[in-house]
């Protein structure tokens, strides 16, 4: 399996790796500090995704094997991908927010020749087309290596994982390409994707109440 340097759960390093990729500047990612809803209005509006990192337990795996088995229908608009580049899914989340929203987000030309090519091919093939793209391996290794503590190796077990969630055609879908398709968290507004999000991220987190690696970061138009 192809690996790469694992990306940490830092804003400021998504959002060089959007600005090094081409997308437009007036979308930034920024940390979700508390999930009640006094603490959600800080955070900037509109929002286009919410990505969790969560530890991967046995109750996480459970929560997000039923939430797979009650999904019926996922919208033919919905874009998802495989991941099958170890330590990826950091990208994998970016790439799910950014896809889903290239309609009022600028992507650039990189990742809009990517979208293109994934047009016509399956989610696993999308991953292929991903892990063979020296293009997005190079910046996403560029902006790993920029974050605030020391990035593991790429052969060492990491058992975090980012997990994209996007509002398509009325409905929340969770991106997690581990899953085979996208997961269904039932009907959505357009103004309810973080309010929602932050449910299920804590439906996540009470799997593990423990547990205090959770972060939860939202992709917001700033300008």
């Amino acid at each position: 399996m192809v690996r790469w340097v694992p990306m940490e759960s830092n804003p400021d390093v998504w959002n060089k790796f959007m600005k090094e990729m081409g997308v437009s500047g007036a979308w930034k990612f920024a940390d979700v500090f508390g999930l009640i809803p006094e603490l959600l209005m800080w955070v900037p509006q509109p929002v286009a995704a919410v990505i969790l990192l969560y530890p991967i337990s046995e109750n996480t795996e459970k929560l997000g094997k039923e939430m797979l088995e009650e999904t019926k229908v996922v919208s033919d608009n919905v874009f998802f991908m495989r991941q099958t580049v170890g330590n990826a899914c950091g990208t994998v989340g970016i790439l799910h927010s950014l896809l889903n929203n290239s309609d009022v987000i600028s992507i650039g030309e990189t990742l809009t020749k990517f979208q293109s090519d994934c047009s016509t091919v399956d989610p696993t093939a999308r991953a292929a087309l991903l892990e063979n793209s020296d293009v997005i391996a190079s910046k996403h290794a560029a902006a790993a290596s920029s974050g605030q503590t020391a990035a593991p190796s790429a052969d060492e077990k990491i058992n975090l994982h980012f997990v994209a969630f996007v509002r398509v055609d009325g409905y929340m879908y969770e991106l997690d390409g581990r899953k085979p398709n996208a997961v269904s968290w039932g009907p959505c507004q357009s103004d309810e994707l973080l309010s929602k999000a932050a449910r299920t991220c804590q439906a996540y987190m009470a799997c593990d109440p423990q547990e205090m690696r959770f972060t939860v970061v939202a992709l917001s138009k700033t300008d």
